[in-house]
């Protein structure tokens, strides 16, 4: 039976490794760049407007947060990379979280969150690179689709796909947290990864 993602309950923040949740219940790896929209994608496939936090500034998830979805899974929230405005002794803070969420965690699904009017970055990629090494299956969701016009959307998912040297069976997901597109798509991939 496929998961309620409007069933959603926030459980725990994890900021050092011997906080992170391991019980064997599946993991869904929510990561991107602090203004992508993260929190508005994981709001938006939830059904909710502000269980994930959403910040006027970016960069306000500094933690790993853990969602329980229908109490069957987790959704989990990684920190937002790549912004500027915080410290050098915060974002190497967070390089380690990351790090060893990386080694410790098992990650049942990955989603990656990709501005769908930019060009991945190089944290983009370094973040995909992640994903691959785990060996667990990845999503890439290009955020923001309602910003751009008709005729932008096919060039920008494929310098996505090329940037990313995304291959046939890799899925790259057009999204809209603003508008809801790619929400009931996300929703049955999930369903799917976990095997629901």
């Amino acid at each position: 039976m496929p998961i309620n993602f409007g069933k959603a309950e926030f459980i725990r923040s994890a900021g050092a490794r011997e906080q992170f949740l391991w019980d064997g219940l599946p993991q869904f790896a929510f990561a991107g760049r602090s203004n992508v929209g993260k929190s508005s994608v994981i709001n938006r496939l939830l059904g909710r407007k502000n269980l994930a936090y959403v910040g006027s500034s970016p960069g306000k998830t500094t933690q790993v947060n853990y969602y329980l979805v229908d109490g069957r899974a987790y959704l989990v929230d990684l920190p937002g990379y790549g912004y500027a405005k915080v410290s050098k002794a915060e974002k190497e803070r967070w390089g380690r979280l990351m790090e060893s969420y990386f080694q410790e965690a098992h990650i049942t699904t990955g989603v990656l969150i990709v501005d769908a009017r930019h060009k991945p970055t190089a944290n983009d990629l370094t973040m995909h690179g992640w994903f691959r090494e785990t060996g667990c299956p990845e999503i890439v969701a290009a955020n923001k689709l309602d910003k751009l016009k008709k005729s932008q959307i096919d060039p920008a998912l494929a310098l996505i796909r090329e940037t990313l040297e995304l291959g046939e069976g890799d899925v790259l997901l057009p999204f809209s947290a603003e508008k809801g597109t790619g929400k009931e798509e996300l929703i049955r991939l999930l369903n799917a990864a976990g095997a629901f």
